[in-house]
């Protein structure tokens, strides 16, 4: 959608899930210093810095997560080079990854790039998009390696709460599988009483758990691509053999740029919540007047929200799609037409909610990582939209 928002001038874009901040100024310097003193032109070793893994450590034993900095840390370039390492080293051809239906686009391609097959659980909508235990449970195999997931999700918002999240350990320990837990969303939980829980607190699990990390959202550092993994010694050994052969090592410069964001960054971590906490009422308020149109879960976290469309209003744009599109209509469904639609006639770029799973089908994701006068633009144009349209 992204690249085909490029083409189209004067384009809002709800799409791509990237901040709207620029990197802060401690981070910023801090890579400059480590440039400038002659630090960064070499590899590092290739799990990553020392010091910078020490300092992930003390930061995940603050969050009740104990990892040892030496053996079990694995600096990455980005989360989904950490995800894929990690699949290429625990899959054999033809295995089966379970994954949340909806969830984040890019883990299918990351499990058939290890050979495996993704195999999509269900979520309740009507439960606020939680883990349903016995759907999980019934698509579990003899070729089930793993269950990946993202914790706050993408693209619904949704926290994972503790029962849920013990639940799928018991499966994990039952059926002898590994988890890999994405939690790049977790500083931005907007309900001051929602109390996050990370399965990589459960020590009955150390020798299943991957406990996946990146920098690019917190701090706003998309483009730095850096992140990290924690897990067992065992796992973590295989995980860099692949690691090594994959990248050799993460960028060093962005390595010091994420040591500068866990001991200079706090402040701009408090404020992004801030000001997404405040998009996300934002957006929300901008929906709740499209009743007509869509009906959502207020998300809890993260910065997308994943309204479901009006299927009366799907109908009516279905009904005579313009020629241009009929070819990337009859590769998805309804979401896709209404997402090209959006794009094409009111220039708003939206994702269309097939391309998260089956289950994201009738829905769009919209990103409120965007700036506030984007959002309200974008809103405005949707209702001229949908008033020309007689909605």
């Amino acid at each position: 959608m992204e690249l085909r928002a490029s083409r189209i001038p004067g384009v809002v874009s709800l799409a791509q899930g990237v901040p709207s901040f620029d990197t802060p100024d401690p981070i910023k310097r801090r890579a400059i210093e480590a440039i400038e003193q002659g630090k960064v032109a070499k590899y590092s070793l290739a799990p990553g810095i020392l010091e910078l893994r020490e300092v992930i450590a003390q930061k995940l034993e603050e969050e009740n997560k104990f990892f040892d900095f030496e053996e079990e840390i694995i600096v990455t370039a980005g989360s989904i080079e950490a995800i894929t390492a990690t699949l290429l080293a625990l899959l054999a051809p033809g295995d089966e990854v379970l994954i949340p239906d909806p969830t984040y686009t890019s883990y299918q391609p990351a499990i058939k790039v290890a050979g495996g097959i993704p195999v999509f659980v269900p979520l309740e909508e009507e439960n606020h998009w939680a883990f349903d235990i016995a759907e999980l449970e019934k698509r579990i195999t003899p070729k089930t390696k793993a269950l990946l997931f993202c914790n706050p999700n993408n693209p619904t918002g949704t926290i994972f709460t503790r029962n849920y999240l013990h639940a799928v350990a018991q499966l994990a320990i039952k059926h002898d599988f590994y988890i890999l837990s994405d939690e790049v969303y977790k500083d931005f939980i907007f309900d001051a009483n929602e109390k996050f829980y990370s399965l990589a607190e459960l020590r009955g699990i150390r020798d299943r758990l991957i406990y996946i990390f990146s920098f690019s959202k917190a701090y706003a550092m998309t483009g730095w691509r850096i992140a990290y993994l924690a897990t067992h010694q065992k796992l973590a050994k295989k995980i860099l053999a692949v690691h090594d052969a994959l990248v050799t090592c993460a960028p060093v410069v962005s390595q010091y740029a994420a040591l500068a964001a866990l001991e200079m960054a706090e402040e701009e971590l408090a404020k992004y919540h801030a000001i997404y906490k405040k998009r996300r009422d934002l957006i929300c308020r901008r929906l709740d007047k499209l009743k007509n149109i869509f009906e959502y879960q207020k998300p809890d976290s993260a910065y997308f929200v994943f309204p479901r469309i009006n299927k009366e209003v799907l109908k009516k744009i279905a009904l005579d799609p313009p020629a241009s599109n009929r070819e990337a209509i009859r590769a998805g469904g309804g979401s896709w037409q209404f997402a090209i639609e959006l794009l094409e006639k009111a220039k708003v770029a939206t994702v269309p909610g097939a391309a998260f799973g089956p289950s994201g089908e009738d829905h769009i994701r919209m990103c409120f990582g965007r700036s506030e006068e984007d959002i309200d633009l974008a809103f405005d144009k949707m209702e001229m939209f949908f008033d020309n349209l007689k909605l």
